[in-house]
């Protein structure tokens, strides 16, 4: 009798793990560039792939079932984990003068816009990354790449971003926007990139 009441007991544990929903759901949210991506599941021996912005696969041990979501349908069941996900990195750039560390009348302009943003941000960490064309000698523009980076957080910091939160770098003419022979003067590549995080 005692072996038949652990059959039955067992038998239905096995049978309500069978009935119960899936272990885990997982949503894919969109890339902030916008760029493709997938997620791979693998269960019970099979890979499930979920490649296209708010599906959901729900996932058990006998695999992954995928179902089509969209934006406000995401929000409205995850909407406060949502809200407390860190924001979005952000990437600025400001451009300069030819040979100095002075900024374009347009990129002036453009830093109050960026001032509020990085403002916005409870605790920023900003990476100043300064480049030059390719018109002097490389040892001359790494210097004046780190002049351009320093200039910009000098000004974040005359803003209110705390020092410590600026991390400054200098890559000279080795990492161009635009592609270029060496002594060619393009403005695009004159630039101080602002990496927020």
């Amino acid at each position: 009798m005692a072996a038949l009441l652990l059959w039955a007991m067992g038998l239905l544990a096995a049978v309500s793990q069978l009935h119960r929903g899936p272990t885990e759901q997982i949503t894919l949210l969109p890339n902030q560039d916008g760029k493709p991506s997938a997620v791979i599941i693998t269960t019970a021996g099979k890979d499930t792939v979920i490649d296209k912005p708010y599906q959901t696969a729900a996932v058990d041990s006998r695999g992954a079932v995928i179902t089509a979501g969209d934006s406000a349908d995401t929000r409205n069941r995850y909407g406060a984990l949502l809200e407390a996900l860190p924001q979005r990195a952000a990437v600025f750039i400001v451009y300069f003068i030819t040979d100095t560390d002075s900024l374009t009348p347009e990129s002036a302009a453009q830093l109050a816009e960026i001032r509020s943003q990085l403002a916005a941000r409870p605790a920023p960490e900003i990476i100043v990354i300064g480049h030059t064309d390719t018109v002097a000698k490389r040892e001359y523009n790494d210097a004046l790449s780190l002049r351009r980076a320093q200039t910009v957080k000098r000004i974040l910091v005359e803003a209110g971003i705390a020092e410590n939160q600026i991390e400054v770098q200098a890559r000279g003419e080795r990492e161009l926007l635009v592609p270029t022979a060496d002594g060619m003067d393009e403005p695009r590549n004159r630039r101080v990139e602002i990496r927020v995080r």
